[in-house]
């Protein structure tokens, strides 16, 4: 682990808990979400975190790849295993989703000052540009969750984005003009993410609702679409529901929108 980072989480150690102390850095890898996957797989205690310096064939959302140059952004994931009331949910995967979405907000805002905000259902943006994404993928034996490992890639550094990403992607830099304190702000959002796991575990499912509701006071009205067999539906998302779901008003009809492509216009 490079010395900054590790001399932050020392500092940390106590807010940052079973989230500080079993970290393996790499320097390069193809995707965290992989090796925190085996690592679970191997039994890998719950808090474990994989953070790399690079990622090869890093990923987001419905197979998507993540841009992840060498140092510029931060590359981590988390591995998880819930119990209490998260356990009995049923797509405790959403949940987390959420919960990262809201700590990665709140951990941004802390550490830098800048006005986080979520798009959902797994993007932190500021402004219109996308400065972090999630990815929170769950594994189960027969009717038993196993562990997730939650993934998450934040933008640092003022880097060179592809050319189909250049008006839709930012980072820590680009919006704060000076450098990216890379300790201060990975430390800040696991601290930030283990208190919202905290109350997920406790079944304070509506206090991570309501923050990121307040994260995301863009969404009531924002025009979407998405893909049915009946062709290209469009509507104006409302709100989300108690478990997560994009709730989209189209003509009279209410729908509820859970999974698939939803395109934001």
């Amino acid at each position: 682990m490079p010395a900054d980072i590790r001399a932050e989480v020392a500092r940390e150690a106590e807010p940052l808990g079973i989230f500080g102390r079993r970290i393996h850095w790499l320097d390069t890898t193809t995707s965290t979400n992989d090796v925190a996957a085996h690592l679970a797989e191997l039994g890998a205690a719950e808090g474990t975190l994989v953070v790399a310096d690079a990622q090869t064939a890093g990923r987001g959302r419905l197979g998507r790849t993540w841009f992840s140059p060498p140092g510029a952004g931060l590359y981590v994931s988390i591995v998880v295993r819930p119990s209490g009331d998260l356990s009995t949910r049923s797509h405790p995967s959403a949940f987390l989703t959420l919960a990262s979405g809201v700590a990665i907000a709140e951990g941004v805002k802390t550490s830098t000052g800048l006005p986080a905000e979520i798009k959902w259902p797994n993007d932190v943006m500021i402004g219109k540009r996308k400065l972090a994404g999630i990815l929170a993928e769950g594994a189960a034996q027969g009717n038993r969750l196993q562990h997730v490992i939650v993934g998450f890639g934040v933008n640092l550094q003022n880097t060179s984005f592809p050319l189909e990403l250049g008006d839709r992607a930012t980072s820590i830099e680009a919006e704060t003009s000076r450098p990216a304190d890379r300790a201060r702000i990975f430390a800040q959002i696991l601290i930030a993410f283990g208190a919202r796991y905290r109350d997920l575990q406790s079944g304070r499912f509506d206090a991570i609702l309501s923050a990121w509701r307040a994260l995301a006071p863009s969404l009531p009205g924002s025009l979407v679409e998405w893909d049915t067999v009946a062709g290209v539906m469009r509507g104006r998302a409302e709100d989300i529901d108690d478990h997560g779901a994009l709730m989209v008003r189209a003509g009279s009809q209410l729908q509820r929108l859970v999974a698939g492509e939803v395109r934001w216009v």
